[in-house]
């Protein structure tokens, strides 16, 4: 069944009807005479990765172009990032010197990658102008880095989940297994659903998909899920994934026929083969990807039902997404601050800061109206937000466990010892951690 999304109707009248948010007004100064000065123009680079519908050039120029009718002096060229190849780019530039001015990313690149390297600049006089008091608390625990700086400005979250084609599990007799009301199931059920998949003709029901990073966050909580097992220690300070729940789970995965070890693809592929119904399920999910996937894909022919990852105890621990601005310090104090008066006009006003949610597609990371209140799909959704877990990905050594992870898939995808893979992960994710 088709949703509607009322939201994008919203997105476009806050777009044409949204008036100058209450913003630091810094467009020119004024000399002796009552005269405005023309302000000095600058040009500032805007790279974004494509987080829900900030992912579109078309909705993330529409932010521009508002903030240009204020701030004509400040010139944003944009730039969408992949995950496929984004981290390179910025490596490059980083190396070359050339990094942008403003970058939209989440904590475990602004603060634990880039921040702690030295590459950002500390937002903290944003956070105490700004309105961070409406911020949640575990929002703002994780932006935070372990010098007590602050090397993000948050915008909006969202929960990582998985979904299921839903005409193709009932079609096969596995959708007894899934908790409709709740969007849960259990671990014994997952294996019932697969097997039953199967039986019923699916050759592949679901990939583990480890070609790169991009996307880990989903094969990460599906192992983590499935047997109760931990990723890091409560204190973000040390890796704890080699333990017997996680090994048992690795196990499942390479056992179980249907699923199947992918060296080739990553978080995108999975995504792309499952609305192309190659896949019965997805590892890679959220409610941006529905919104983004229906709207390139309005003749998509079965249903998307969004889950909570399968858990034999009844606890489930999804992954959060944060995401913000950053700005890197290229030591240019008039461009920085050009920057923050970006930051200021897309998320100080509360008008302005719906606008630009809304057109994230996303959830707002402060206590606002609910905007997505009369909108089906976002009310189905929500109730996944009640199983968010740990925000562990601002653990040191994040970068170095990211690249050890989908290692240590791939090894097992070709039949290494899984109790051995996971020591070795553990170790070099450690090493990372402790510089």
């Amino acid at each position: 069944m088709k949703k509607i999304f009322s939201f994008m109707l919203a997105v476009l009248l806050l777009l044409t009807a949204c008036g100058k948010g209450s913003v630091p007004e810094n467009g020119g100064d004024a000399d002796i005479d009552g005269e405005t000065e023309k302000a000095e123009e600058l040009e500032l680079e805007f790279w974004t990765y494509p987080v829900g519908g900030l992912g579109s050039e078309s909705s993330v120029s529409s932010l521009v172009s508002a903030f240009n009718r204020e701030y004509p002096e400040i010139h944003i060229s944009l730039k969408i990032l992949s995950y496929d190849n984004g981290d390179a780019e910025i490596e490059e530039d980083a190396a070359n010197g050339t990094l942008p001015d403003i970058v939209f990313e989440g904590p475990e690149r602004l603060t634990a990658n880039w921040g702690t390297r030295g590459l950002m600049v500390d937002l903290s006089d944003l956070w105490e102008e700004g309105p961070a008091a409406e911020i949640y608390d575990s929002v703002a625990s994780a932006c935070v880095s372990q010098n007590g700086e602050r090397y993000i400005y948050p915008l909006c979250m969202t929960t990582h989940c998985m979904a299921v084609n839903r005409d193709l599990m009932e079609a096969a007799g596995a959708w007894q297994y899934v908790d409709e009301e709740s969007h849960t199931w259990t671990t014994d059920g997952f294996i019932s659903a697969v097997k039953a998949l199967k039986d019923y003709g699916v050759e592949r029901v679901a990939e583990i998909y480890c070609g790169g990073q991009a996307g880990d966050q989903g094969t990460r909580a599906l192992i983590n899920n499935l047997y109760s097992g931990t990723f890091t220690n409560p204190e973000h300070t040390r890796y704890t994934f080699n333990s017997r729940e996680n090994t048992e789970a690795l196990k499942l995965l390479r056992d179980l026929d249907g699923v199947e070890f992918s060296k080739d693809t990553v978080g995108t592929d999975n995504i792309a083969r499952f609305c192309d119904g190659e896949l019965a399920m997805c590892f890679c999910w959220n409610v941006g990807n529905e919104v983004t996937q229906t709207i390139n894909d309005p003749d998509r022919d079965f249903d998307i039902f969004p889950l909570a990852f399968p858990t034999n105890d009844g606890e489930f621990n999804l992954q959060g997404g944060i995401w913000g601005f950053g700005i890197f310090d290229n030591g240019d104090e008039k461009r920085i601050e050009a920057a923050k008066t970006f930051i200021r006009f897309l998320t100080f006003d509360e008008t302005r800061y719906t606008q630009t949610v809304l057109t994230s597609t996303l959830w707002p990371v402060r206590d606002v109206q609910n905007i997505y209140e009369n909108d089906a799909l976002m009310s189905e959704y929500i109730i996944l937000r009640e199983y968010l877990g740990d925000y562990y990905q601002v653990t040191p050594g994040w970068a170095e466990a990211r690249t050890a992870w989908w290692t240590m898939l791939q090894h097992i995808a070709d039949g290494a010892d899984i109790e051995q893979a996971a020591a070795e992960f553990e170790a070099a994710a450690n090493s990372g951690a402790e510089g």
